[in-house]
């Protein structure tokens, strides 16, 4: 049996999770250090980028859910047409049907 991909291993969730939020918290911390000169006055507030960056994936997120629920379709939109060709594949397999 292979071993499993060390970002398949539920240990390194937790550690990989403590990273991201150390690599966020030290690039916030690097704008102190820094002075950002942005096109607009809003650029300069301190966590701007890291909140716009949140803001606009969870943006992205929620637009997604949105399109998923106009674009689903119901379980069986496919079943007429599947029906006929599937039990005939079966048929030719000798799978039986109730």
């Amino acid at each position: 049996m292979t071993k499993p991909h060390w970002l398949d291993r539920p240990e390194n969730h937790r550690k990989l999770w403590i990273g991201f939020i150390v690599v966020l918290i030290c690039t916030v911390l690097a704008e102190f250090l820094w002075p950002i000169h942005g096109h607009f006055e809003i650029e300069s507030i301190t966590g701007f980028n890291a909140l716009y960056g949140f803001g606009a994936c969870a943006a992205m997120v929620a637009f997604a859910k949105l399109l998923g629920l106009w674009l689903k379709r119901s379980d069986t939109f496919y079943s007429p047409e599947d029906s006929a060709s599937t039990s005939s594949a079966d048929n030719a397999k000798g799978v039986a049907h109730e």
